[in-house]
């Protein structure tokens, strides 16, 4: 049985069971590519909705079992999982997402447990729709609640857990900007604030006018704001530190600067380099461990995008959620303070670096910040200004930093949680 549901129930596993993430599941699965696009797009929508509303999901099974289901038929919950999906998410016709169900679950070889999963679903569709909100904050695990609260306070948190249950945008960054007008009209796009394309109708980038002839790339708008942080970097010698998959070195090599994008997986390289060759763009590409990396001379500028939880990429990637716990995120900081002090080492007295992560945690964020500081490395914040970046003013910190959240721009869409912070090598 190879059709969407059963292909959307093997991804599933794969990130529930195996702890993948959902991207590469769907890039490693064979059958998905065999299926028609539209197949192989609702495939990856049942998946990603049953991970973004996982707690709610669970919820309504367990309130409806008279027993927990044995340890050995996880599959049967997942099974329920995508059919609950599809009743009150989804909006299917609950017949056919009750019987494609049962036909999922006696193919799976649970024949058993077919009354089970026909009566269960039934009572889920006759009860009506479940909350569209996420009152409890039930889609988001306690531990990650908890931090949000604690950073940004109960009603931010509980707006970010709310923007993360939309489908996030399709968001472009532009080869050349003066042509953002056109590329509007022909993408059927809003040009942001700040410069990036959002295509609220998404679909698959490689069909869209203009992709194959590399005039734009696919960023999201918060991804497209650490560059802009180094200001004019034409004729600059700057290096991207872990730059796969490079939409920052696309930016830095289409703004005239001359970039080394370092990253220390080749696999991950190769497509950066794919990616250059399809838009038109050079830039060194140095397979090796950023922070142990040392250029010929001296350089203009850094940006590093460091390795992180990605918690602030949850609309885009809600199975990290459920993968990532905050041993991850101590983890993490450890590799973030080497990147950290390696960086302000290779760029000239004077230089810039930007340090930015895709994260909503602190610890990955200004606290690596103070941490350079007491460490005595030599530098000082070069703050942005409330006006630094367009359209998103309540996004500067006190501190000068840069700090979106999914429930920015809640209107527009939303926009990837972002830390990003200017510093200056001190001398």
């Amino acid at each position: 049985m190879t059709d969407a549901r059963a292909i959307a129930l093997d991804l599933l596993q794969d990130v529930l069971r195996r702890r993948r993430a959902l991207d590469e599941a769907l890039e490693a699965n064979i059958d998905l590519a065999r299926l028609e696009p539209r197949d192989r797009a609702f495939a990856r929508l049942l998946s990603a909705t049953v991970l973004r509303r996982l707690g709610q999901i669970d919820a309504a099974i367990d309130a409806r079992l008279e027993r927990p289901l044995p340890a050995k038929r996880e599959i049967v919950r997942d099974i329920l999982r995508l059919g609950i999906a599809q009743i009150a998410f989804l909006e299917l016709a609950p017949h056919a997402a009750v019987d494609t169900s049962v036909a999922l679950a006696r193919a799976r070889g649970q024949a058993g447990l077919t009354g089970l999963v026909n009566a269960l679903l039934r009572r889920v569709a006759e009860a009506g729709p479940l909350p569209a909100d996420d009152p409890e904050h039930l889609n988001v695990p306690g531990w990650l609640w908890r931090s949000w609260v604690a950073a940004f306070g109960i009603e931010t948190a509980g707006a970010v857990a709310r923007a993360n249950l939309a489908e996030a945008p399709l968001d472009i960054t532009i080869k050349d900007p003066e042509s953002a007008a056109h590329w509007a009209a022909a993408l059927d796009a809003e040009i942001l604030p700040t410069g990036s394309l959002r295509r609220r109708a998404g679909g698959d980038p490689a069909t869209l006018p203009g992709f194959a002839e590399g005039s734009w790339w696919v960023q999201d708008a918060a991804a497209a704001l650490p560059t802009r942080l180094l200001g004019d970097v034409a004729g600059l010698r700057v290096a991207d530190l872990c730059a796969a998959p490079g939409g920052k070195t696309l930016q830095l090599a289409a703004a005239g600067a001359n970039v080394a994008a370092v990253d220390i997986s080749e696999k991950r390289l190769g497509r950066l380099r794919r990616n250059l060759e399809r838009v038109g763009l050079g830039a060194e590409t140095v397979a090796a461990d950023a922070a142990a990396w040392t250029p010929p001379e001296p350089l203009d500028a850094v940006l590093l995008d460091a390795p992180c939880t990605a918690t602030g990429t949850l609309r885009r990637h809600p199975d990290i959620a459920w993968n990532k716990g905050p041993e991850d995120v101590g983890r993490l900081a450890a590799v973030q303070d080497r990147l950290l002090k390696a960086a302000l080492q290779i760029v000239r007295p004077g230089g810039t670096v930007v340090y930015a992560t895709c994260s909503l945690q602190p610890e990955e964020c200004g606290e690596r910040i103070a941490a350079l500081a007491a460490g005595g490395t030599a530098f000082e914040i070069d703050p942005v200004g409330p006006h630094g970046i367009p359209g998103l003013g309540d996004a500067i910190t006190s501190d000068g930093a840069l700090r979106t959240l999914p429930c920015h721009w809640a209107e527009r869409g939303g926009i990837d949680g972002f830390y990003a912070v200017r510093l200056r090598r001190a001398g």
